[in-house]
C-alpha cells in the first residue's frame, strides 16, 4: 500500500469511528447540518474582522475553522443512513444549509475587502457569491426538467477547497486569485449547464402546451366515431 493510500485509509478508519460515536447518539443528522452552518458563521466572522495588520493569521483560522465545518458536512448524511434517519427533507434542509454557508463565507470575505477599502475585490466577491449561487439553482432548476444535469466542474466541494486554500495561505495573498479562479471557472460551469439544458429541452413540449398536443392526438381518433353518428341520424 502507498503512502497516500495508506493515509486515506486512515483517515476513512477515523470518519468512521466519528460517525459511530455521533450515531450512537440518536442525534438528528439536521441538527448536525446546522451545527456546519454555525461554525461557517465563525469563520466568516474571522474573515471579516480580519485588516492589513492581521489578514494572514485571521484568515488562517477562518480556513482551519472551515475545515471543521466540512467535518460535520462529511458525517451528516453518513449518522442519517447508520441511524436510519434518510428523509427527503434531509436532502432538501441540507442543500438549503449549504447555500447559506456558502453566502456566509463569501459575506465575510466582502466584509474584509470592503473594511481595506478594495472596491474591486468588493464588486469580484459579490459576483463571485452569486456565481456560486447560480451554480446550484441551474442545476437544481435543469433537473426539475430533464432529470439530470451533473455537467460542469466547479461544485461545492471544489469552492470550499479552494476558499480553504485561499484563507489558509492569505499570508502570501492568495484569496484574491482564489476568487478570480472562482469567478472564471464557475461562470464557466453555469453557461455549460444552460446549454446541457438547452440542447436536453429542444424535443420537450413545454407543460402549457401539453393539453392541446393531447387534444391533438385525440383529435383523429374521435372523428371517425362523430362522422358514423352524424350518417346514422334520421334525415
Amino acid at each position: 500500500m502507498t503512502w497516500t493510500g495508506g493515509f486515506g485509509a486512515a483517515c476513512g478508519w477515523l470518519l468512521n469511528k466519528i460517525v459511530h460515536g455521533l450515531a450512537l447518539t440518536r442525534i438528528s443528522p439536521n441538527v448536525l447540518t446546522f451545527i456546519g452552518l454555525v461554525i461557517n458563521i465563525v469563520a466568516a466572522f474571522f474573515f471579516g474582522h480580519a485588516s492589513a495588520v492581521n489578514a494572514g493569521r485571521y484568515f488562517f483560522y477562518g480556513g482551519l475553522v472551515i475545515i471543521g465545518a466540512g467535518l460535520f458536512d462529511m458525517v451528516d448524511g453518513r449518522v442519517a443512513r447508520r441511524t436510519n434517519q434518510v428523509t427527503v427533507f434531509g436532502a432538501f434542509f441540507d442543500s438549503v444549509i449549504d447555500r447559506y454557508s456558502d453566502v456566509v463565507l463569501f459575506f465575510g470575505i466582502l466584509v474584509y475587502y470592503a473594511r481595506s477599502n478594495h472596491l474591486r475585490y468588493v464588486v469580484l466577491t459579490a459576483f463571485v457569491m452569486v456565481t456560486s449561487l447560480m451554480v446550484s439553482y441551474t442545476r437544481a432548476r435543469a433537473e426539475a426538467l430533464i432529470g439530470s444535469c451533473k455537467v460542469g466542474f466547479m461544485e461545492r466541494p471544489e469552492r470550499i477547497v479552494l476558499i480553504i486554500l485561499g484563507a489558509l495561505f492569505e499570508w502570501a495573498g492568495v484569496m484574491a486569485p482564489v476568487l478570480w479562479v472562482l469567478a472564471v471557472l464557475s461562470t464557466i460551469t453555469v453557461v455549460h449547464r444552460i446549454q446541457y439544458t438547452y440542447w436536453n429541452t429542444k424535443h420537450l413540449v413545454p407543460a402549457s402546451e401539453v393539453p392541446k398536443v393531447q387534444a391533438e392526438i385525440a383529435a383523429p381518433e374521435c372523428e371517425p366515431v362523430l362522422a358514423r353518428e352524424k350518417a346514422e341520424l334520421p334525415s
